[in-house]
């Protein structure tokens, strides 16, 4: 029964020591990206996304002027044409 017991604390303390290394080096690299004060690549990723935000607004705007002024006028005189056929 000593022994049972004795395999218990011993398995218990080498949980312990694991989770304590664990619990360490989590906080030791979380303690280092709060130190870091690089700022690498957020200025890169802000500036790649209102590239991308605005080249987007261009690309829907020449879309919608393309279909609004090109493409509707054509649908609607077929289509007026289709119902108005006397043959």
């Amino acid at each position: 029964m000593k022994n049972i017991l004795r395999n218990a604390e011993i398995k218990a303390m080498v949980t312990v020591g694991n989770v304590k290394s664990t619990v360490n080096q989590t906080f030791g690299r979380a303690k280092r990206a709060l130190a870091n004060r690089e700022g690498q690549g957020t200025l890169d990723v802000a500036i790649t996304v209102l590239i991308s935000i605005v080249l987007g607004a261009l690309i829907l705007a020449g879309l919608y002027l393309i279909i609004n002024g090109t493409v509707l006028p054509t649908i609607t005189e077929r289509i007026k044409e289709m119902f108005n056929y006397k043959g």
